[in-house]
């Protein structure tokens, strides 16, 4: 992996780097896809959301498999976008076959494709400490209301 590159994914590297600005840092949001349209809109409001609340300029959505745009598609729109480290994001919750094996596949493919840009994969959303906020969040909207309210 190059040694440019701001810190906001792990970097295997030893190596000190060099930062790259915001407007030149994409972020590569990556779903699984859906034959369900309005599965695939919850990322595309995700991505209106983070652009919104973060520093990032460029802010796309793919998705691996059953819709457009695909990860090598969205990784072309990054770089055509400006982009010279594109931060790819997996919105997944489990460390499965997809997220181990299939999206490194994707980043070293687009980062032989795109030599002078870094791609970086990104931890999925896994085990995150606000994750057990947002499942106790969503327990909440599911239960019945108490008698003492």
């Amino acid at each position: 992996m190059p040694a440019s590159g701001i810190q906001s994914c792990p970097n295997d590297s030893d190596l000190p780097l060099t930062e790259i600005p915001p407007s030149e840092t994409a972020v590569l949001l990556i779903a699984h896809g859906s034959r369900r349209a309005a599965a695939n809109d919850d990322l595309v409001q995700l991505a209106q959301l983070v652009m919104q609340r973060s520093q990032y300029s460029i802010v796309e959505v793919s998705y691996l498999e059953l819709t457009s745009p695909t990860i090598p598609e969205g990784g072309r729109t990054c770089v055509a976008r400006g982009a010279r480290q594109v931060l790819m994001l997996p919105y997944f919750l489990s460390a499965g076959v997809h997220v181990v094996n299939d999206l490194e596949a994707h980043r070293k493919d687009l980062a032989e494709q795109f030599p002078g840009v870094e791609f970086q994969l990104c931890p999925h959303l896994g085990l995150h400490p606000l994750m057990a906020e947002i499942v106790l969040h969503r327990l909440q909207e599911g239960s019945p209301p108490s008698a003492s309210q």
